[in-house]
This record gives structure tokens, sequence and C-alpha cells, in this order.
């Protein structure tokens, strides 16, 4: 290292520790009711949860196989101790208003479930499933049984209470907290370092100062755009799935690395970091580029073991213009990395902020997109006395477009991870050879100038109406046809479990497009024809000739105006400034959290449906009144369809409270209890409010997760159907079940359980209400519990309860078709669509599936309603028929016209192994099937 490049290091190490100078302030205890501000960094992942971004995208799961005598016990007592001793894992998120804010909640033992181990699928699933902020915990913990002494123990934290850096400090804790709790023993850990919530007050104290460094950040990107060679996503909550690509590198070329950066002054995160910069640089022809890498910022000494959420994405960019070599931009690189490092305390959604609409590109792409790290193999938990082994667990979700990675360590390796909807997997492995054979060739010669690098051009112009459509997740292919008589005519490739129509595409084009490149309308082809040299035949695509007499579309007339006098005093009071009809929201200066402010506030004012994800989607006042005038006519026309009347201070008398009522089951109830003249409030999130209120319905809006929703719903209803479930959070669907059975005061309560509840009972023929059979699902185990929760209520004289066991549910509602081709008959659904073979079990015994028909369990359902109504505090089924697995794959296989071979097997995946039949006598009479109800019927009626 040169001198001047040491004196430079040393001037900017002594800046720092100047910079975070103030005094240590000793730790205090955290009692339970503590109540803190969230840190900046928190207060994004709660803003992504809010939006609907969320999901398992930030769940942070570690898995350590464990085989030796496990203390179950201890282990136990252990995680207890681990949440008493970090009160961040105990921590929950409600609102005040429109502010989020940390509650700490009371010491309580950690659950440890113990579930036999069935498969990797399981574990993912584990992994995977959401937690709720505002209600908690963020921390949960399973251990899978694979044999008496060999164990997977699965712990779970939600990314708002913890990172990386973090990771290490509660694997060191747990593992002395279980040893003192096997031995008997005190614990010989040191004393706890600072509280998160200490950390986040400090952060908060200095938002000025933060702020004004933002400012000067923000400055120093102006001008930046993102990758281009990323696509548009589509706006909204989405799944981010992610694609991983990974190459091998030579461990002697990863050391040669490491000595090139000492040679430099710089690490080997440094020459990573260059190298990715040079091959984007090569891949895409921009000069000016922009990379976030993560950047922990426990500055202060005494919160280096605080266990939270203190990392952050510093902004680094670089211009590899001139053709460098690349030791040359090694040093430009270096210069800028140690320049974002300077403000690594200053949040990114500060910089965001005062980025306004600079922050993305005109195609709405994020101008961070694109990340860069250096990573370590993961470290096993260590437990004393248990052989351990990391468990590689990856929830395949992108929290970037892109990011470039090489991994560390006896096996080094490059990776590519991709955004599936911002990148094409061929693209994206071109990129990653190119970046793993620039990575070995400047670790030979860092001479070498870019250009003589190895790397190629991968963008490619395209149409914009071909790039906007090929942005959405449902699109395979697209082809555009201009006509010189009007707009273009456009022509899309879809799959997917719920494929959009030519419609909704063209109306997603338009947040996309300007309104001149919009076609004429998106024609749905099965493929797109071909030239014999693979190009798109665009003269045998249907309707291609010029068309001079078609009309516009009716959705290009002007739209409505709406109250866009209220959206835009909105605005202006969110804003400080007096909005324009078609001011942008990002350009006014508008973030997320100003989006679910904007959202509450108009929902409030104008008693309609309204999202934060409908600000960041529509963007201008012109848009969103347009928006809510199109759900406000919506919402008038179906009351006055139905004669309903809007929900004014209490329930009509005879009202039914129904959840769920935008799913499978639930619009199939709506429908049923509409047709017999019943008052029905229907309780459905914001974002779905405005559907069933097409039926006339009185709407209540929140969720499962939202109990004081819940409580408000039931209050004054003469009866409930429960038809809603998540699914996967088995605690939500709990917690739900009491705060409904806490609010009812009376009537009929019936409840949609599933006949998963029965486990694998002893025996064919499954009586109603039978006793259950080992092993029971974790699905079918809440059910149990819930039906527990309200027969323990009805007990005490509060009403008639029913719980309703229900099999596979067919029917023609998109839920239900998305079950069939997603759900427990999915694999076999895939594999006649791909033409695959099909394994059933052999005919020495009858093996099939049980299943009900939605309009039959609607009538059902509703039937229980009736006073002392025989099903009345009963558990009961309802069952429309049983079919063969090979009945139904033939026909499966007939309908979808597939070539797939049949064939039965002993093999046969064990889940097929169903022999069960079950009763449904009680509800026989409404179960009757009428016309259309035949299951080949209903089928034939899912498949199209």
């Amino acid at each position: 290292m040169s001198t001047v490049d040491q004196t430079d290091l040393l001037r900017r190490a002594r800046d720092r520790r100047a910079a975070a100078a103030p005094v240590a302030t000793p730790a205090r205890p955290v009692a339970a009711g503590d109540q803190a501000p969230l840190s900046h960094a928190q207060q994004r992942m709660w803003l992504m949860d809010h939006l609907g971004q969320g999901g398992a995208l930030y769940n942070v799961p570690v898995a350590t196989r464990l085989r030796g005598p496990l203390d179950q016990v201890a282990l136990a007592a252990a995680l207890t101790g681990l949440t008493e001793r970090h009160a961040v894992l105990r921590t929950r998120y409600p609102r005040r208003g429109d502010q989020p804010y940390q509650q700490v909640d009371p010491v309580t033992p950690v659950p440890l479930p113990v579930l036999d181990a069935t498969g990797p699928e399981q574990l993912a699933a584990e992994a995977a499933r959401p937690f709720d902020l505002a209600t908690g915990p963020v921390l949960r913990a399973v251990l899978l049984r694979h044999g008496p002494e060999d164990h997977t123990f699965l712990l779970t934290i939600h990314h708002i209470a913890i990172d990386g850096g973090a990771l290490r400090f509660v694997a060191e804790d747990l593992a002395e907290l279980y040893r003192a709790a096997r031995d008997g023993v005190p614990d010989r850990l040191p004393a706890p370092a600072p509280s998160y919530a200490d950390y986040a007050r400090q952060e908060r104290a200095r938002d000025a100062e933060l702020t004004a460094a933002a400012d000067t950040l923000a400055a120093g990107l102006s001008g930046a755009r993102p990758l281009s060679l990323l696509r548009p996503v589509p706006p909204g909550a989405r799944e981010r799935r992610a694609v991983l690509h990974t190459a091998p590198l030579e461990p002697a070329v990863v050391e040669r690395l490491r000595a090139l950066g000492a040679r430099h002054g710089a690490t080997l995160f440094t020459v990573v970091l260059a190298a990715a910069f040079a091959a984007l640089h090569t891949a895409s022809g921009q000069d000016d580029l922009v990379l976030g890498c993560a950047s922990g910022h426990r500055a202060r000494p005494e919160f280096r073991r605080t266990v939270g959420l203190a990392v952050n994405t510093l902004a680094v960019r670089a211009d590899p213009s001139g053709d460098p070599t690349f030791a040359e931009l090694l040093g430009a690189v270096r210069t800028a990395l140690l320049d974002a490092q300077q403000h690594h305390e200053v949040p990114l959604d500060l910089v965001v902020e005062r980025l306004g609409a600079a922050a993305r590109g005109a195609d709405g792409t994020p101008l961070l997109s694109v990340s860069c790290d250096l990573v370590q193999g993961v470290e096993p938990l260590v437990l004393p006395g248990l052989e351990t082994e990391n468990v590689e667990l990856d929830l395949g979700l992108a929290k970037f477009g892109l990011t470039l990675l090489v991994e560390d360590g006896p096996g080094p390796r490059c990776l590519l991870q991709h955004d599936g909807d911002a990148l094409d997997q061929d693209t994206a492995a071109r990129l990653l050879d190119a970046f793993a054979a620039l990575l070995t060739a400047v670790a030979g010669d860092p001479e070498r100038r870019l250009s003589e690098l190895p790397g190629e051009r991968l963008t490619i112009a395209e149409h914009p109406v071909v790039e906007a459509l090929s942005a959405h997740p449902a699109v395979v292919e697209a082809a555009v046809v201009d006509n010189p008589d009007g707009p273009p005519l456009a022509y899309a490739v879809v799959r997917g479990p719920v494929a959009p129509s030519g419609t909704d595409l063209r109306a997603a084009l338009r947040g996309r497009l300007p309104a001149g490149e919009l076609p004429l309308a998106v024609t749905l082809v099965d493929r797109l024809p071909r030239h014999p040299d693979g190009t798109p035949d665009r003269a045998r695509l249907p309707g291609a000739a010029p068309l001079p007499d078609r009309a516009a579309p009716s959705d290009t007339a002007p739209p409505q105006e709406g109250p866009l006098d209220v959206v835009r005093q909105a605005f202006g009071e969110l804003l400080g400034t007096t909005a324009p009809a078609d001011g942008d929201f990002f350009a006014l200066g508008g973030h997320s959290l100003v989006a679910v402010q904007l959202a509450e506030r108009l929902r409030t004012r104008t008693g309609l449906p309204l999202t934060g994800l409908d600000i960041l989607e529509q963007r201008t006042p012109r848009a969103l009144a347009a928006l809510l005038a199109t759900r406000a006519d919506e919402r008038s026309s179906a009351l006055a369809r139905a004669g309903a009347r809007p929900r004014t201070t209490g329930a009509r008398t005879g009202t039914v409270l129904l959840t769920g009522a935008t799913g499978g089951v639930g619009a199939a109830v709506l429908q049923e209890l509409m047709a017999q003249g019943r008052p029905v409030r229907v309780l459905v999130r914001p974002e779905s409010a405005h559907l069933p209120a097409l039926n006339g319905a009185e709407v209540a809006e929140g969720d499962l997760g939202d109990l004081d929703s819940l409580r408000r719903a039931v209050e004054g209803v003469d009866a409930v159907i429960h038809s809603a479930c998540t699914f996967t959070d088995h605690a939500t669907d709990l917690a739900a079940m009491r705060a409904l059975v806490d609010g009812w005061r009376g009537g009929p309560f019936v409840f949609v359980s599933s006949i998963d509840a029965y486990g694998r009972p002893a025996g064919t023929e499954v009586a109603e209400g039978g006793p259950s059979g080992d092993p029971v699902t974790p699905y079918g185990q809440a059910k149990l519990d819930c039906e527990r929760i309200l027969f323990e209520a009805a007990a005490t004289g509060r009403g008639q309860a029913t719980a309703v066991r229900a099999p596979i549910v067919w029917g023609p509602h998109h839920r239900l078709r998305d079950q069939l081709r997603w759900g427990a008959t999915g694999p076999l659904y895939q594999a006649a669509l791909a033409g695959l073979p099909i394994a059933v079990p052999t005919a020495d015994a009858w093996y099939g599936a049980s299943w009900v028909h939605a309009a039959a369990l609607a009538r059902a359902l509703t039937a229980c309603l009736t006073p002392d109504h025989p099903a009345a505090g009963r558990v009961v089924n309802a069952v429309s028929g049983h079919v063969s697995w090979a009945d139904f794959t033939t026909e499966l296989v007939r309908l979808l016209g597939s070539d797939s071979p049949v064939t039965a097997t002993p093999d046969a995946e064990e889940e097929l192994h169903r022999p069960w039949h079950y009763r449904a006598d009680t509800l026989a009479g409404p179960l009757a099937p009428e016309p259309g109800e035949d299951w080949r019927d209903v089928l034939a009626a899912m498949v199209r």
C-alpha cells in the first residue's frame, strides 16, 4: 500500500471515530410494556409488510441438524431465556394513528412443537410461514423428528428483529443457555448489551443530523439511472420468486484476488465489487452504474452485541467509462466505497425520500435494484453434547432485482440471484459466466483493459409494448404488429396459476407506457407463430391485417374525474404542496410511509377501499380520483341492484357475518345467502372491499391478523359463518377464532373446518365427528383447536355452534382453479399438463379423494343457520362424493388433451394412499347434487 493510501485510510478512520464520539449509554433493564420508536431500518421492514410486500421475503430461518441425546426441555428453556435476554425477540409492532412503535411483551415460554419430519418441503413451508408484526411473536421454533436421536431444529426470526451480524450472538447465547438448562447450573453469559429499543431511540435522536447527511448523499446520486439490463417488474404485491445460478471458482483464483486487493489497499470484497461493476458495464453498455452493498452500523462499542436490525444498504456509484484497466477501476471503486462507508449510518430510506422521483427510473425500476456481496458459508448452531450440521435453506425469494456474490471458503463459487420478473434466466446465466470468467482473468492480469476482459453486451432493444408485456410475470412471450391506421396490436402467451385476460394486460400497460403507445388491444394466443428461422410470423397472428373499421376500446375514453379535489387536498396535506391533477406522487416527495398515510386518509374521507399499493401504482391525483370513482360506481350499482344499504350504526336484523367472502368457498356462500335474501356483513381486506360490494353486502374492512377488526365485525350480528383461513399461519387462525368467539353474543356460529382434522383414522369408513388418527397435519391440528375454542364458548350458552368438515372444494371460482393446479392435486395436474407419466396407487384397494362442490357446501353451511338444526352442537361432514385417483387422473388427462400415461404402482406417492370415505348423513339434503354438480362436469369447468 502506498503512503498516500495509508494516510487516506487513517484520516477516514479518525473521521469515523470522531463522528461516533457521543458518550456511551449504559444498558438499562427492559420492562414489559416498554415502548420505543422504530429504527429507520425497522420502519422500512414494517412498511414492506404493511404494503403487502413482505410475506416470507423478510423471514430469517436458521436450520440445524442435531444428532445425539437432545434435551428438548432444556432447548425450550434456552429459547425462553433468549427472549428474556434480548427484548427485541419478544417485541411486537402495533400502531398509534399512522405511526408504528415497538412494544415489549412480558417474558412467556417459547413453544417448541415437535413434528415428525416428512421431507424438505415441510422445512421450507415452516420457514416461510408469515409473521404478524402487530400481534407478534417475531420468533418461532420447531423440532422436526427424524429418529429418537436425530432432529432438525428450525429457528425463524423476522428480519425486523435480527440481522446477519446478530445471528452469531443469538447462536452463542442459545448454546450457553442450553448448556446451563441441561446441567441445571447458572449460565456464564456476560451482562446483556443495551437493548435495541435504546439503539432506536438514539438513532431517532439524530434524525436532523442524518437527514442533512441524506441530502448530501442524494445529491451525489443525481442523474443516476437503474441498470438497463433489468426489466420493469409489475407494481404492487407479488411473490418476488428468485432464481439462483452458481459457477465454481478455483481456490487459487480467490487467493490471487485477495492478494490483488492487498496490493491496492483494498479488501477482497472491494475487488469483487469492482468486478461486478466491470461485468455489468460490459453487459449493459452503461457508463454510470449504482450498486448496493450491505453495511453493518454498530459503530458504538456498547451496541456491538446488541441483537436487532442494525444493517444498512450503501449506494456505491462508479463510472467505468474510458476503457480503464481493471486495476484503475479497482482504485476508483475503492474510493467510492470508502466515501459511502463514511456515511454508513445514514439510513437508505432517508436517501430515497430525498431522491423523490429520481429514486426510480421512468419505468418504475428502483435505482438501487442491483447489489453485490462477499459471503461466507453458514456455521451451524453448536449445542454441547450433540453433533450439529447446518441445513441449507433457501426460501427462493429475491430482495433485489439482481445480486452478484462470491462465496468465500473451502469451495469458493460465484452466485447470481435474480428476481424472475426482472431478468430472464438465459441472460442471467450468461452474465454469471461472464462474471466468473472476468474474476479469473483479472486474478491473472489486473492490468488488462475492460474491453479485453471476458463478457458481452446482453441488452437487446425491444418494442416498448413487448418490453412492458414481458415484464408481467404471467407473460411468457409477446409480439406487436404495427397498425398503420391506429395503435399497434399486441399478442401475448400467458402461463401460471391465475392467467390474466387480454383486457387485464392492456390495463396494466397504462401504468408503464404513454397513452400514445398503448396497443389497441392485447390478444391472447396459445403460441406465437414463427418463421423457419425462429422469428415471429406476424402475418399469421389473428387479426393482424389493418383494421380501419375497428372501434377503439371504451377504456380509451377520458377517465372519470372522480373526487379529484378531495385527493388533491389530501396530497397537499401530506406532501406540503398543492398537487397538480397529473402531479407524480414520487416527484412531489412521496414515499412508502406517505402512501400508507394517504390511503388511510382517503379511505376515511371517501368511505371507499384504497390501499398504499393503489397510491404507488396510480401515482397521480387524477388517476387515483378515477379509481375511487370506479369503485364508488361499482358499490352504488350493486347496492341499487340488491336493495342493500350502506353500513350505518348497527347490523340489520338477521345479519350474517361471513368471513373469507372473496375466496372460493366464501364467494359461493355469499351468493347463496344473497339468493336467500339474508342481510350479510362481509369481512374483507381493504384492497378487496369493492368485490363483495358488487353483491350488495355490507362491508366490514379487516383481516384475520387484525383482531380489533374481527371484534368490530362480529358486533351486533345474528349469525356467523367463518370460512376465512390463512392455511399456513396457524397461530393467526387460532387468534382470529378467539377474537370472533369473544365478540359472539348469540345465534348460530358455523365454522368451516377440514377433513384434515381426522388425520389418518383407523378403518376406511369415517363417521361424522369420529376420532382423529395420527399423524394429524399442522393444518388439521389448527382446525381441531379452532373447533375446541368454538365449542367451549358454545357450552357457556352463547348459541348453537357447528363445525363443518369439508374436503377438497371444487367449483368454477378462480381461487378453486388455483387449488386444483397448485394445491393437493397440483402434482397430478402439472404432470398431466407437461405430458409426464403419472403414477397412482395399485388397484388392490380403493384410493382417492373426497370432494365437495362449492355451491353444495354453501347450501350446507347456510342450512346450519336454521335454529335447532340437527347439526347444531356437532361436528359434521360436507362431502359431495369420492373419486378414485385412477378415474380422476384419466379424466384430467383427457380434459387437458395430454399424452401422460397413467400407471398403477405400489411406488405411488404416499400422500395418494388415502383409502377413506367420509360419511355426510346430517347434511345429505342440502348436499344433494344439482345439475352441473357431477364431478366430471365441475372438473371440466375448472380446467377450461
